[in-house]
């Protein structure tokens, strides 16, 4: 009879739980090569992913940074009626932006961009928010509305409305950005909209999930649970290591054929959706490349031959005493212009990478991670 009850309660909440598709679109990296923009681009707009975890001296300002590579976007829709925009889901930040029709830069005319007049539910904020980053930035102002996801409606969510935006944001396949870190990280003034789900009772439990799939089709994000058809064996927990506001937690090391190679005496790292690679101090990612025989360029690109990929070692994260492989498989990324390592230099990020080998669970409720493998 208890094995009976505990299932009926598993079913329960597996079936609140809301499952939001997500897409890999094409990259800006390959939008601009096809235009034979890329260097163009990567001279005038550095990825520096140290700028999106920087401490914020003004409070308005929401750091951004160009990475060429970010793929994956769901739907959600903004307002009565629901208008309907691609966005970025990122736990490396807490807020929801999105293009506005008072935006006249280039960037915003490639993508949806909502209208305030036509929502019958807007309510106008009084905040205003700026997203900086190397080469300029771009503004706008709050406002609150009802945001659907999936088949969920959240009431009164504060969203960003972009007025003014980079160039580069031309090229990415998505129209905005829902943040999916801690409140202590919102520019905007209000609550994130995963914190509102749960206030307003929404889903079953304070936590969500992610499937990133290597193909066009099939990755997932999961509301309020986990789905264990999409990983094998349990979840391995992490707690949350510091109080950062992201999801940060402590690498004991990082090691290739039992060799420590990077993150001797163990690092902090955070778990971002929002960071295509692997971001490491440069010492370490170069350690780790040259482990691998590649060859670095002046932008810190890693290039590797694509005939010997197989050859190459799988990379070890030993973190809270479980291990993690990472097969060449899954930190080569091949382009129409080579194959290049999954690694860039920064504060220690695991990004895509990782997280498309790693079915990811980011439980709010009890401050932790949980990885497990991907299927």
């Amino acid at each position: 009879m208890k094995s009976a009850f505990v299932f009926l309660a598993f079913l329960a909440v597996s079936q609140g739980i809301l499952r939001i598709p997500l897409k890999r679109g094409k990259s800006a990296r390959q939008q601009l090569d096809e235009r034979g923009l890329f260097q163009e681009y990567r001279k005038k707009f550095p990825y520096n992913p140290t700028a999106k975890f920087l401490p914020r001296v003004e409070q308005t300002v929401v750091q951004l940074t160009f990475d060429p590579d970010t793929t994956y976007y769901g739907e959600i829709g903004i307002g009565t009626p629901p208008q309907v925009f691609k966005v970025l889901f990122d736990t490396g930040s807490s807020d929801l932006w999105v293009p506005s029709t008072s935006c006249n830069s280039s960037a915003c005319g490639n993508h949806v961009m909502f209208s305030s007049s036509a929502s019958s539910t807007f309510e106008a904020g009084s905040n205003t928010f700026r997203i900086s980053y190397i080469s300029g930035y771009a503004s706008g102002t709050t406002g609150y509305d009802i945001v659907k996801v999936g088949d969920l409606y959240v009431e009164h969510q504060i969203v960003g409305l972009a007025d003014e935006e980079a160039n580069f944001l031309y090229y990415v396949p998505w129209d905005g950005i829902l943040g999916l870190a801690f409140p202590g990280l919102s520019q905007e003034g209000g609550t994130p909209i995963f914190y509102n789900m749960w206030n307003q009772g929404k889903i079953p439990q304070n936590m969500f999930s992610m499937y990133l799939s290597s193909s066009l089709e099939g990755s997932m994000l999961f509301l309020g649970g986990t789905d264990h058809s999409y990983y094998s064996g349990s979840l391995n927990w992490i707690p949350l290591y510091g109080a950062t506001n992201f999801w940060n937690i402590q690498i004991q090391s990082i090691t290739i054929n039992g060799n420590t190679v990077a993150c001797s005496g163990g690092c902090e790292a955070v778990v971002d959706s929002g960071t295509s690679y692997i971001i490491g101090p440069s010492k370490d990612i170069n350690n780790i490349n040259g482990w691998l025989g590649a060859s670095t360029d002046q932008f810190g690109e890693a290039s590797v031959s694509c005939r010997n990929t197989n050859s190459l070692p799988e990379i070890m994260f030993n973190i809270n005493g479980y291990n993690f492989a990472l097969p060449p498989s899954a930190y080569v990324i091949q382009s129409s212009s080579g194959c290049s390592t999954g690694f860039g230099a920064g504060p220690w990020i695991l990004g895509e990478v990782f997280m498309r080998q790693y079915y990811t669970a980011f439980d709010i409720g009890n401050n932790r991670v949980g990885f497990a493998q991907s299927v």
